[in-house]
C-alpha cells in the first residue's frame, strides 16, 4: 500500500513540474492560463494513475507467475469511495493452484496433494496444502490435524463436496502431471 501511495505522489509530482513548465512557456508568449489548471491536473493526474493502478494490479500480478501456477477463481469488489468500480468491478484477490507441487498419491488412486496460493491486494501471499479426490469430486485442507499417513490415507481430513467442473479441481485433477 506504501509502494501506491508514494507511486500516486510521484505522479503528481511530474504532472505539477510538466503543468508548471507549461505555464511558464505560455507566459513568455503572452498567454496566461488560470491558475486552478495546476491543482486540478494534479488531481486528475493522481486518480487517472489510482485508477489504472487498481485496474491493472490482477493482470500484471498474473503475468508474473510461473508457468504451472494456474488462477482458479478471483474476487472483485465495488467501493463507494470509487464509485467507478460500481460499472466495472476491480479484482483484488485471486486464488491460484500451483500444479507444480502436485502430488499424487502411490497408495490411493485419485488422491491428489498440492498448494493453493491465495493472494489478495496489499496482503502477504498465503500457502495452503489441500488434498483432492479427483473420483469423487472433493477437497480437504490440510490444515491442523489433519495429515496424510505413510499408508497414503488421509486422516482428520473435512471434505468439501466440490462441482465436476470446478476450475481448481479441474486444475488439480488434470492427467499426466505437468513439467
Amino acid at each position: 500500500m506504501w509502494v501506491d501511495l508514494i507511486s500516486m505522489a510521484a505522479v503528481g509530482i511530474l504532472v505539477a513540474c510538466m503543468v508548471f513548465i507549461i505555464r511558464r512557456s505560455l507566459a513568455k508568449r503572452g498567454r496566461t492560463p488560470p491558475r486552478w489548471i495546476l491543482p486540478a491536473a494534479i488531481g486528475a493526474g493522481m486518480i487517472s494513475y489510482s485508477v489504472w493502478n487498481e485496474y491493472t494490479w490482477f493482470g500484471r500480478i498474473t503475468a508474473g507467475l510461473p508457468s504451472g501456477v494456474a488462477v482458479v477463481a478471483q474476487g472483485e469488489r465495488s467501493a463507494v469511495w470509487a464509485p467507478w468500480t460500481y460499472l466495472h468491478p476491480v479484482t483484488i484477490r485471486f486464488i491460484a493452484l500451483d500444479t507444480r507441487a502436485r502430488v499424487e498419491s502411490e497408495h490411493q488412486a485419485g488422491l491428489v496433494v498440492t498448494e493453493l496460493l491465495l493472494v489478495e491486494r496489499w496482503q502477504r501471499t498465503r500457502r495452503v496444502p489441500v488434498a483432492f479426490d479427483c473420483h469423487r469430486a472433493s477437497r480437504a485442507d490440510l490444515l491442523g490435524d489433519t495429515h496424510l499417513t505413510s499408508t497414503g490415507k488421509l486422516e482428520n481430513a473435512r471434505w468439501q463436496a466440490m462441482k465436476s467442473d470446478d476450475p481448481m479441481l479441474l486444475a488439480a485433477c488434470q492427467n499426466p502431471l505437468p513439467a
